[in-house]
């Protein structure tokens, strides 16, 4: 697993110094990196980063996720959840129980930057979360584009038994995958689709505080009154 140092910051804190990479919500001052934001630093290999607590994914078991591929190890594949915790997915939930690290290669599986539906297996916040495909529909994505909401706003985009997720695909034609920690691929072959399909996303995450939004959303995809009606804060 990944040596990965972390610890709870505000702005103006000194996070590390010497030769280290600045990334996200940080900044170098001389030989010192200063978070920006309130948030959980992180230390990895010759990179500094923080992840800010607004708005990012806390895991609970059982979760379905959406990761993205960002490391391995003999054993696992490393996974950005949009958290402050990173994923771990065990080679031999994808390769079976015959893997061998010497015998298998896991880039022929899952490579760098490959994103894949997953739920949480396991996490109770001492350790980072473990990850399982083991169960249907989930597994790498082939397709799609890449959207980000607040975790916060995903049970809004779902709507009330669904019906707000199934008003936009059915409008547009796209298939919509929603992780619960804010990231959501969409992908349709009609690119008008793609493309409306991603503004409905848009526009739950920007205004799901604000009434009639179901309404507003039907508007925009051309659906007209009375259909797939979700009650939910409007």
């Amino acid at each position: 697993m990944m040596d990965v140092k972390r610890r709870y910051v505000i702005p103006g804190d000194v996070i590390a110094t010497g030769p280290l990479r600045p990334e996200q919500n940080v900044y170098q001052e001389g030989e010192r990196i200063i978070s920006t934001c309130v948030g959980i630093s992180e230390i990895f290999e010759n990179t500094v980063r923080v992840i800010p607590l607004t708005g990012v994914y806390m895991p609970k078991t059982n979760d379905l996720v959406i990761g993205k591929v960002i490391g391995t190890s003999p054993l696992s594949w490393e996974f950005d959840i949009n958290s402050c915790f990173i994923g771990f997915l065990p080679a031999q939930d994808v390769f079976g129980r015959d893997y061998s690290p010497t015998k298998d290669e896991l880039k022929q599986r899952l490579n760098i930057g490959d994103l894949v539906a997953a739920r949480v297996a396991n996490f109770d916040r001492s350790r980072d979360p473990l990850l399982t495909v083991q169960d249907r529909d989930l597994g790498k994505i082939e397709s799609g584009e890449l959207i980000e909401i607040a975790p916060s706003k995903v049970p809004r985009l779902i709507g009330k038994r669904g019906s707000m997720i199934q008003t936009i695909e059915m409008a547009t034609r796209a298939m919509i995958t929603i992780g619960q920690n804010g990231w959501v691929v969409v992908s349709c072959e009609d690119p008008e689709g793609l493309l409306k399909a991603i503004e409905a996303i848009k526009t739950v995450d920007a205004l799901a505080h604000t009434p009639n939004l179901t309404e507003r959303v039907k508007s925009m995809l051309g659906v007209p009154e009375g259909e797939n009606n979700d009650t939910i804060n409007d």
